[in-house]
């Protein structure tokens, strides 16, 4: 079973649904009764759950967040080795990377990347780029003052 955000999103709702449930259950017993201990217990239980709630919340925005950028592609109008960076050559049709040897049977160099968005660059200046891990390798030579962090 893998996690996503629709499954956490959907126990975020029934979580919700049961700290109701306590608290509406709890809220008609008597202060007065033999129960009141046990019902202010369950009380307490209520509000965990609820912080619980919020917690499973900020995990479902951000498995929200990241499922978005599982489908981003870098775009940058050159391809590179997602492993070394800018080492592509090209020859018929083939692009391989000078540092591991690794080819692709189409001219990866000079088509736009492929590779998934995995950094966020901010330049000096303020524009923001997303791009894949094999072109961060070339930004962080090339662009002194930038930041860069990973997504």
């Amino acid at each position: 079973m893998s996690v996503t955000a629709a499954r956490m999103r959907d126990l975020v709702s029934r979580a919700e649904a049961l700290t109701a449930e306590v608290r509406e259950v709890c809220g008609g017993a008597p202060s007065g009764s033999a129960e009141h201990e046990h019902i202010r217990a369950a009380r307490h239980a209520a509000d965990w759950l609820a912080r619980g709630v919020e917690d499973l919340e900020r995990a479902a925005a951000e498995l929200e967040r990241l499922e978005a950028l599982r489908d981003q592609v870098c775009g940058i109008g050159w391809g590179v080795c997602p492993e070394h960076g800018n080492t592509l050559r090209s020859s018929a049709g083939v692009a391989t990377c000078r540092v591991c040897e690794r080819s692709w049977s189409y001219d990866r160099l000079g088509q736009p990347c492929r590779e998934r968005v995995a950094w966020k660059v901010v330049d000096p200046g303020g524009t923001e780029t997303r791009m894949c891990g094999g072109h961060v390798l070339g930004a962080r030579a090339a662009m002194a003052g930038a930041s860069f962090t990973q997504l």
